[in-house]
């Protein structure tokens, strides 16, 4: 109501209209399908990735310092040098995925490789004394150090990974994304249409994030 113009700063009646308008068009829920099936194939991926390369560096000392510094660059490295990358590479189909893929790993990964390290050798060591089975060792001992550790990292990692991903939308404007859309927006000055697809991008990542804590709650013991 300030500042009276609604290119600058769409109101929240503009933002809500626009969002009415956009749900009515096949376009806009062939945007969501595509960019939610790249983005969550990139999240899994990274989480997959980030645990079983953990868990390999946990065994070998050798491999955890030949990764360290391709983590650490990955880490460290803008989202938009990697996108430019990505888009001489592969081109712009796959680009969120393979951004969220790298975003996610390193979280994942140092996580996972910190929570392991943790683990009191004195419980493995019991555990091999009285023959438990490996299944029990992986469930009891493993995923309980794990816990405390991976819960609120795969939090954060399901809102990075679609902060991410849009972002390396916005640049590669791969066909029908949300990324797309808001570039889109921004080149006809509809800030009312930028702001309802960030509110949907913002609900997709709060629906991934409550996703992600249903599954952990089944996965990790009490």
């Amino acid at each position: 109501m300030l500042i009276h113009n609604s290119i600058l700063l769409a109101g929240p009646i503009d933002t809500l209209k626009a969002l009415f308008r956009l749900i009515r068009t096949s376009d806009f829920w062939m945007s969501i399908l595509k960019t939610s099936v790249r983005i969550c194939a990139g999240f899994l991926t990274g989480i997959l990735s980030g645990i079983l390369l953990a868990f390999v560096s946990y065994k070998s000392r050798l491999i955890r310092d030949f990764l360290s510094p391709l983590v650490s660059a990955v880490k460290s490295v803008p989202v938009a040098s990697f996108v430019v990358l990505v888009l001489i590479w592969s081109g712009t189909e796959l680009t969120s995925f393979i951004i969220s893929t790298l975003v996610v790993f390193p979280i994942i990964y140092l996580s996972t490789l910190e929570g392991l390290s943790s683990i009191d050798p004195k419980l493995i060591e019991m555990a091999k004394i009285f023959r438990m089975r490996k299944s029990y060792r992986l469930r009891y001992i493993f995923l309980d150090g794990l816990k405390p550790f991976l819960s609120g990292s795969l939090s954060i990692a399901a809102g990075m990974s679609w902060k991410s991903g849009i972002a390396a939308e916005v640049i590669s404007r791969p066909a029908h994304s949300i990324g797309n859309g808001v570039y889109m927006s921004k080149i006809y000055l509809m800030t009312e249409d930028l702001f309802a697809w960030t509110v949907m991008a913002v609900l997709l990542a709060f629906i991934s994030e409550k996703i992600v804590r249903f599954i952990l709650g089944r996965i990790f013991p009490k």
